[in-house]
């Protein structure tokens, strides 16, 4: 089982993007995250993710698209989004 799951959305129209994270924190096991690609910010996700017991950790890329690394909030912190 890969210990990240990949969700590019970068070509997704809202609410799409937020719906396939909710779908995918259902399937999230101890130790994954999940590494979501995104065009914007998605600021009415984190409250969301908060409120489940998830954490994020955000990198704005040079093309000024985002990666948005979940994990629960008690998980330690990766090194970087982009990994």
């Amino acid at each position: 089982m890969p210990n990240t799951i990949h969700i590019d959305a970068r070509d997704l129209e809202p609410p799409e993007p937020l719906e396939m994270v909710m779908q995918a924190l259902a399937l999230l096991r101890p130790g994954q995250s999940i590494r979501l690609l995104l065009p914007r910010e998605p600021f009415p996700l984190y409250p969301l993710l908060a409120a489940r017991g998830y954490g994020h950790e955000m990198q704005m890329e040079a093309d000024g698209s985002y990666v948005i690394l979940i994990r629960q909030a008690d998980a330690p912190p990766e090194a970087t989004p982009t990994q």
